[in-house]
């Protein structure tokens, strides 16, 4: 069940989580199942793996969209909306700020700092593979499935892996749907009022921006485009941004060089929220000759065009997936989806670690995270914000 609750609690919520997420999509499952489910029991382990598993299966930023479509499920759009600007507000800021200050970035001062983040992001990674696998993965099935959806993913480190597992899962389980009670179907209607409203933007943009050939068009034309298309996240979204920013730069704005480009990555990896807050450091880099108003506004463009795909599409989907749970083969097809949910935030953490160097320290911290979120009732922000103070007193 989805509690509605008046929308200040809820988003001040949403914006304290959008200041204490560090780590990537599969961290910020976690927190949301600390906060939303467990804390505040907005929703049920089982609501959040089900819309979580929808955005998996759309193009976009995952993480952003699970949140924004429980604000949906909340308050309607206008909720959903909000959500929105409050969970990508902080990280655009400070990207934004990033890259207006570049020359007066210390980029060794926020490694150091951040230096305790990296295992602390896994130990809540691995929290939230504990949780969600003890809560909704209840089946020998959906054990099995969990487990191979982990080992396939951790061999076949591509994102466009993620969509497929969660649809041959479902598929699997849908095979059970006699098990399933029987329910009064409703007439199934779709409204493709944001299906129609994503493709209009979409075609508007490229044809705005080729008439006018304004930068700020083209830069809003050309996230948009990346963020209907992307799987994966920000690690998939780097590469495309690379290669049209820096690799083969378009004379229209001001190229950005490697090393800005890879400072920006690192900064962005290491704030909390949303990983597509990289858009807005380089919206504002290629619009530098025109001033700070300028990258301002290069900024904002470029995160609205990154983010705004992936919302239009949950909300499209979300809008009639209750009718459509209503077929016995849909519900029975969630215990697949759900559980190899599971297995992919369990390999997650797995790769997450290995880039890290293998010292008793990172260990050590990984564990002592993990610990802490299990058998204290300590709050998520203090546990991050006391990783940051060790990272201040030990990069001394």
């Amino acid at each position: 069940m989805i509690k509605h609750v008046r929308y200040y609690l809820f988003l001040k919520d949403v914006l304290m989580l959008a200041v204490t997420t560090f780590g990537g999509p599969q961290a910020h499952l976690s927190h949301f199942q600390k906060v939303l489910v467990d804390k505040r029991k907005y929703l049920s382990s089982e609501d959040l793996m089900e819309i979580n598993s929808l955005c998996q299966i759309l193009p976009g930023p995952a993480s952003t969209q699970t949140l924004t479509a429980i604000g949906f499920k909340i308050g309607g759009p206008n909720l959903a909306y909000l959500t929105l600007l409050a969970w990508i507000i902080p990280a655009v800021a400070v990207m934004t700020g990033a890259a207006i200050g570049l020359s007066y970035m210390d980029e060794k001062l926020i490694i150091e700092l951040t230096r305790f983040i990296r295992p602390m992001a896994v130990g809540f990674v691995s929290y939230g593979a504990y949780m969600i696998s003890l809560k909704t993965v209840t089946t020998r099935t959906g054990i099995a499935l969990m487990i191979l959806a982990a080992v396939i993913s951790y061999f076949a480190q591509t994102p466009f892996i993620f969509p497929i597992i969660l649809i041959i899962a479902g598929l699997i389980t849908s095979l059970k749907f006699r098990s399933q009670p029987r329910e009064e179907k409703q007439k199934l209607t779709i409204d493709w009022s944001n299906f129609l409203l994503w493709a209009g933007v979409l075609i508007f943009a490229a044809a705005l921006g080729g008439i006018t050939k304004a930068l700020p068009v083209k830069l809003f034309e050309n996230f948009y485009r990346n963020g209907s298309l992307v799987f994966g996240g920000g690690q998939v979204l780097a590469p495309l941004l690379y290669t049209e920013f820096v690799q083969y730069a378009k004379p229209l704005h001001h190229p950005t060089s490697h090393d800005e480009f890879l400072s920006g990555y690192a900064l962005a990896q290491a704030i909390p929220g949303p990983v597509f807050s990289f858009s807005a450091y380089i919206g504002a880099l290629s619009m530098r000759d025109y001033g700070i108003g300028g990258e301002i506004l290069g900024a904002i463009v470029s995160a609205l065009g990154i983010f705004l795909p992936g919302t239009f599409l949950i909300f499209f989907v979300i809008r009639f997936w209750e009718s459509l749970k209503k077929y016995r083969a849909v519900r029975a097809s969630l215990e697949g989806i759900t559980a190899a949910s599971a297995g992919l935030v369990a390999a997650s953490a797995i790769i997450m670690f290995q880039p890290l160097e293998n010292t008793f320290l990172n260990f050590g911290v990984t564990i002592g995270t993990f610990a802490l979120l299990v058998f204290t009732k300590i709050p998520s922000p203090v546990i991050i914000l006391l990783g940051l103070v060790l990272g201040f007193v030990f990069g001394k």
